[in-house]
């Protein structure tokens, strides 16, 4: 409880540095408690492509919203949005990754500003709790974003499907322990397969985050039967 009181504290404290806008009422607003019912969780589904995975030396490039209302996604607010950075060394350009994910440099140039993307995606997360398959990247992009723009490198409440499948693997006391799962078994696409759900097109940040909210409900319907039914059995809090 009273680490939960500080890192609120920190919220407050670094939101009053900040001007007016998203980012300050992201801050401002607490996240969900962790004993929500997950009936009653709001997520956003959430997917970065980038042109490698070190936040350190590579760029996101594209960013894929979806927000999930307890058991329903809502695709009417889903959006894509190609970032064009302004401050990214114009001689590293795409580079091969655009083979993975298919934006090109020209597609990079009609993109949104930094500023205006991060606003959107700081706008639609207010309230909510960031759920992405393996959440790392989507954090840790998104966060090394966010301080080299606001000098500010926000907290986040992720879920990550990675995890949960994991969890759905390896049984528990009264179910028996699984091996553990190797990679390939962890992978979004291979984790869906579990469920019936469909083989979109990946790569795609857009269909990627619809692909993880999808997954997560279908997780969270299989651990309910094992008395998974808040935040806080998800393992964030």
């Amino acid at each position: 409880m009273r680490d939960l009181f500080t890192r609120s504290g920190r919220r407050r404290r670094t939101a009053r540095r900040l001007p007016d806008g998203p980012l300050r009422r992201y801050l401002e607003t607490p996240p969900p408690a962790s004993s929500t019912p997950l009936a009653d969780l709001r997520l956003l589904a959430v997917d970065v492509e980038t042109t490698g995975l070190d936040p350190r030396r590579h760029r996101v490039l594209s960013v894929g919203l979806v927000p999930v209302d307890g058991d329903r996604i809502d695709l009417g607010g889903a959006r894509s949005m190609i970032l064009r950075d302004d401050h990214a060394d114009e001689a590293e350009g795409v580079g091969q990754s655009a083979t993975l994910h298919g934006i090109t440099d020209d597609t990079v140039a009609t993109g949104v500003g930094v500023g205006a993307v991060l606003d959107q995606f700081f706008a639609a997360l207010t309230g909510r709790v960031l759920v992405a398959h393996y959440s790392r990247i989507e954090t840790e992009f998104l966060g090394s974003l966010c301080s080299t723009a606001h000098d500010v490198r926000p907290p986040f409440v992720p879920v990550d499907t990675l995890e949960l499948h994991r969890r759905v693997l390896g049984g528990g006391v009264d179910m028996g322990f699984a091996p553990e799962a190797s990679p390939d078994e962890l992978r979004l696409w291979r984790a869906r397969r579990r469920y019936g759900l469909p083989r979109y097109r990946a790569h795609d940040a857009l269909i990627d985050a619809l692909a993880c909210a999808e997954l997560y409900l279908a997780q969270t319907a299989e651990l309910r039967d094992r008395g998974v039914t808040t935040l806080r059995d998800l393992g964030t809090a």
